[in-house]
């Protein structure tokens, strides 16, 4: 990646520096030689090989970066052990209240611990154990409260790592439609290259002008002018997916590799019946709704009492015998705040319901949108490749070669040019377009797209 690091550092000052002073001094000579009929040629003065540098190095394939992404992108791994930790959460809900262990001590005639523990038989020293026991039923819906939960976490984490895998594709597929660019504007910059020596031999015999020959040096400077937008924009993607990657930003830079298109095997319907069955946020909803509809019937069950059992022994003096003690105790619910619990559960339950609905419409939405994205992208770009791309460039070479025998005008000439470099960089987005639709769709419904 040695010459993209230089064309990065330097195109953006020297490489423009020299471009304007080449055109200013160029534009007098040309000015003060203008009877001579000498075409101004300040753009041969311009190493082209600087501006059009290549990409070295191999290309990482998407699938290699998603595989490092799921490993190592800190997001995923935080919703990871966010699942992990709500999975112990039902082991604690189910078990019983913690046991409460105690001891006692009676002395008689004095507040001094033991005193009189031997002179009198109402001194004692006791040992005792009390445990609360929920009413039957209670921990087992506070257990499927709990699992309910972590399914839901386990969704969540799911449509995480979907979301960030989808993002990655998402610049990646910009990165190389960057990248690629770079070597249709070299193209481009070539085709250039012939339409100014046609221009400087009609403006040395006398049939074309000064306009004509400086518009096409302008035009160099332009695609110059984008080469070095496209590397800073290339900078700026790679920054985004070394966040991804969890990767040093000083890292080795990443190629990507050629698009090319995916036709997509599934039908409108097909993909709606997966978003249903496999969206991961569909899936947290569901679990939303079976928590929420276990939380109705603790709810209900709370309005049952419960209960604590205490066992103590008592140990006297000599003279007295040990006193054994077992005390049964009923925890009666406070009616008022069960029922303004169990309204607040039938109230959680319904909003589930409808975030629910809501969620679906939306993914169902989503599928469907994407799908016409994609379907629509892929007629546009078979009308790009078979039509448009190929008659541009044939357009040109016409205009051309009509241009160098004297029988077609400038402007004509530069339009069919223009048409070219556009309708190619033209392809190349749609190509993205229907790549990112591809990638939300895979998101969505879980399909892989080969």
């Amino acid at each position: 990646m040695q010459s993209t690091y230089l064309s990065r550092s330097f195109f953006g000052c020297t490489r423009i520096s020299l471009i304007t002073t080449a055109l200013f001094f160029g534009t007098l000579a040309l000015a003060g030689s203008a009877g001579a009929q000498e075409p101004p040629s300040p753009q041969k003065q311009i190493p082209e090989s600087a501006g059009m540098a290549g990409h070295a190095g191999t290309p990482t394939s998407l699938h290699e970066l998603v595989q490092e992404a799921e490993q190592k992108n800190p997001q995923i791994a935080a919703s990871f052990h966010a699942w992990q930790a709500s999975r112990n959460v039902p082991k604690q809900v189910s078990a019983l209240p913690e046991t409460q262990l105690s001891v006692q001590q009676f002395s008689v005639g004095s507040p001094r611990p033991f005193a009189g523990y031997s002179n009198s038989d109402f001194a004692y020293i006791g040992f005792g154990a009390s445990q609360d026991i929920p009413y039957p039923g209670k921990r087992q819906l506070r257990t499927h409260v709990a699992e309910h939960e972590a399914d839901s976490m386990e969704a969540q984490t799911d449509s995480t790592r979907r979301t960030v895998v989808g993002n990655l594709k998402m610049v990646y597929f910009r990165l190389a439609y960057i990248q690629q660019t770079l070597g249709v504007l070299q193209r481009s910059d070539a085709l250039l290259t012939q339409v100014q020596e046609a221009s400087e031999a009609r403006y040395r015999v006398g049939q074309g002008n000064q306009q004509d020959v400086l518009r096409v040096q302008l035009q160099h400077t332009k695609i110059l002018q984008e080469i070095a937008h496209h590397h800073q924009e290339e900078g700026l993607l790679e920054a985004q997916i070394k966040q991804v990657l969890g990767r040093p930003q000083e890292s080795a830079d990443i190629v990507a590799e050629t698009l090319t298109l995916r036709a997509l095997p599934y039908t409108a319907a097909e993909l709606l019946q997966r978003a249903r069955e496999q969206n991961p946020d569909v899936h947290s909803k569901q679990a939303s709704i079976r928590q929420q509809e276990t939380k109705v019937e603790l709810a209900h069950k709370n309005f049952r009492p419960d209960f604590n059992v205490q066992y103590t022994y008592e140990h006297t003096g000599s003279q007295a015998r040990d006193y054994y003690m077992v005390t049964f105790g009923i925890r009666l619910p406070n009616r008022g705040r069960q029922r303004a619990e169990l309204a607040e559960a039938q109230e959680n339950q319904e909003r589930a319901r409808q975030e629910l609905d809501s969620e679906s419409q939306r993914v169902l939405s989503e599928v469907q949108q994407q799908y016409v994205r994609a379907k629509t992208s892929e007629e546009r770009l078979k009308i790009y490749s078979d039509g448009l791309v190929p008659q541009s460039e044939a357009t040109f070479q016409s205009a051309l070669s009509a241009y160098q025998s004297n029988r077609q005008d400038f402007e004509s000439l530069l339009s069919g040019f223009l048409d070219v470099l556009n309708l190619d960089l033209e392809y190349r987005s749609e190509l993205v377009e229907h790549e990112s639709a591809l990638a939300e769709l895979e998101r969505l419904t879980g399909v892989d797209v080969p």
